[in-house]
């Protein structure tokens, strides 16, 4: 018997980056009572581990529930990041609608294209909100004529287009559904919601059918598994069987041992939860996100599209240079192994693979900041090793010829810089498709380029506009091998030996190139000190004093001035390295390096390689 649960509504918040999905689930929050009048509460509540505060993004997508005028609603904040794509695809099975979040000055973005469409292709219901009208260069008409292209390019059925617009300052915590109006509150946001999101439904006497979509991970009860009851009713005790889509050898019986739902930011126990409900179960080891809970003799698991693949891969290896082992806590291959397979308990997208040597991992992962956030993270523990530059991933297709992943990048640049970027993306392999000129002077750039095209292009691209330039990137497929192409032209500075450095020594150095290093810190021969300004490598002793002598002259001992050293970040480290280099991560420092440290030995390794 087919029933539909009024009194719940299921939606997920999907957007582009930066466009206000958190800080409007915090309003959410706020105006339907779940915290005191008088409760502090930190913004951005949603966010909650250091990573995702301190770059102001979503990394995994959260659960929340809230409750108005007798209904419940089941509130899923979303990533906006290209690289988290993984988490959307599959938070979008638990819903019946989305609130599709749009900034009202930057409009239709490519990432509110690859989750629109996914939304679309679900049937899903989309209430289309206008985040951010309150900005001085809000452009709200425009903006929604875009999105309406936007949907008719993605051939929307005729009911998806007639969907609801709201204009909202997600900040000031209002919405209204005309521009006339005064704003208030949220409150015509969640009429909308109740009045255009179907209300879950499904068979209540039918054996049960949980399909998990995500999966948390807790040292204390090990992995939960969050999903929304399908058919039937699942109960605390009860005997379900275990199985999946994509792998029809999987059947296992196992026991529900604890069942939460969702209420404001915590979960609650319940004994039993019936049709529509998202509920989270604790107690089973060997769940996976597109397993299906079944009840009754005859489980049949509910279809699941598969994981996007990664694209990029790196190398994590046991830190072997002259100063291991002085800064991390953990820093043995165990460690490293362990952490490492742990970090596939909560992240779908992520692959990690044995080599032939024990010391060395290889992870793959959707792009280099899905990597880098892995690597910060790990460092935040107290581990300690090494990686390699990120490489695209080939595949090969029956002819055997190679192939690599492609992406579709849009970039926002003023016009004096366009030339510039051009023919930096097509010394890349990039090819121009399009070229459109903005309102603001700006002109918006569509290239296909490779993956590995893109790699280390981040910090140049900023160089090269000034910090003014927008990047945008989303995976277009694979297509065949595009050849060769140099990375980095500038060659770098290798240290000559082991020791401390000094003013006298940088000071030489500093003609050179641009240092990454200052007076009195710890190097060693191998390491790589800073960037040369020709294609070579230079090997330079920075730890050298001046040798005294007995002459004097009221000029030679002047103080000596150095150029500040250029420090780089976690991700702009990862995009300098190049092929025959790795970077030292550490908790304290991050150190660039030869792969092989001794000169005579790299001196061979180059002339075999050529």
């Amino acid at each position: 018997m087919n029933t539909v649960r009024e009194d719940i509504r299921n939606v997920a918040i999907i957007a582009h980056v930066d466009h206000g999905k958190t800080t409007l689930v915090d309003q959410l929050l706020h105006q339907s009572g779940v915290f005191r009048e008088n409760q502090a509460v930190a913004e951005r509540v949603m966010d909650s581990n250091d990573l995702e505060r301190e770059r102001g993004i979503t990394i995994l997508s959260k659960n929340t529930a809230i409750h108005y005028k007798n209904t419940k609603i089941n509130i899923i904040d979303t990533p906006g990041h290209a690289d988290f794509g993984g988490e959307v695809e599959r938070v979008l099975k638990m819903v019946d609608g989305v609130i599709l979040l749009v900034d009202a000055f930057e409009g239709a973005m490519p990432q509110t294209k690859f989750v629109l469409k996914k939304a679309l292709e679900l049937d899903l219901h989309v209430i289309v909100c206008i985040n951010k009208i309150d900005r001085p260069e809000a452009r709200p008409d425009e903006v929604i004529d875009e999105v309406l292209e936007l949907l008719m390019d993605l051939e929307a059925s005729d009911e998806q287009l007639d969907c609801p617009f709201l204009y909202a300052s997600a900040k000031a915590g209002h919405a209204v559904l005309d521009l006339a109006d005064t704003p208030d509150s949220m409150e015509p946001l969640f009429e909308t919601i109740l009045k255009y999101i179907p209300a879950p439904q499904g068979d209540t006497e039918a054996d049960t059918q949980v399909l998990i979509s995500t999966i948390d991970y807790n040292e204390y009860v090990g992995r939960i598994g969050v999903g929304k009851v399908e058919n039937g009713t699942i109960r605390v005790n009860q005997e379900v069987t275990l199985v999946n889509h994509h792998d029809e050898s999987k059947r296992q019986k196992v026991k529900i041992s604890k069942l939460y739902e969702f209420e404001g930011l915590d979960k609650v126990e319940v004994t039993e939860a019936s049709v529509g409900s998202i509920v989270a179960i604790s107690g089973i080891s060997d769940i996976h996100i597109g397993d299906t809970l079944c009840g009754g003799d005859n489980p049949v698991a509910i279809p699941f599209q598969k994981i996007s693949e990664p694209t990029i891969a790196m190398n994590f290896l046991v830190n072997d240079s002259p100063l291991a082992g002085q800064e991390g806590k953990y820093i043995t291959s165990r460690h490293l192994r362990d952490r490492l397979y742990r970090e596939l308990n909560t992240d779908v997208s992520l692959r990690v693979e044995d080599t032939e040597t024990t010391e060395c991992f290889k992870v793959s992962g959707r792009g280099e900041l899905h990597l880098s956030v892995l690597i910060e993270n790990m460092r935040r523990e107290g581990y300690e090793f090494a990686v390699s530059k990120p490489e695209v991933l080939f595949k090969f297709d029956d002819h055997q010829k190679k192939l690599e992943p492609m992406e579709i990048a849009y970039i926002d640049v003023p016009e004096e810089f366009s030339g510039t970027i051009i023919q930096k993306l097509s010394e890349r392999k990039g090819e121009l498709q399009s070229m459109t000129p903005a309102s603001d002077g700006s002109i918006r750039l569509e290239f296909r380029i490779p993956s590995r095209g893109l790699i280390g292009f981040r910090g140049d691209f900023l160089t090269s506009t000034k910090g003014t330039g927008i990047l945008n990137t989303i995976f277009d497929g694979y297509e065949a091998y595009r050849g060769d192409f140099q990375y980095r032209k500038q060659g770098s500075l290798i240290a000559f030996e082991n020791g401390e450095t000094v003013t006298y020594g940088l000071f030489s150095a500093q003609e050179r190139g641009t240092l990454f290093v200052g007076p009195g810190e710890k190097v060693y021969s191998g390491m790589v000190i800073g960037q040369n300004g020709k294609t070579e490598d230079i090997e330079l002793n920075v730890c050298k004093t001046k040798h005294l002598t007995n002459t004097r002259s009221s000029s030679a001992d002047e103080a000596l001035k150095l150029v500040p050293p250029r420090i780089l970040s976690l991700e702009q480290s990862i995009e300098y390295i190049d092929q025959d280099e790795l970077l030292e991560v550490t908790p304290s420092s991050l150190r660039i390096r030869k792969r092989i440290l001794d000169p005579r030995e790299r001196k061979r390794a180059a002339f075999r390689k050529s």
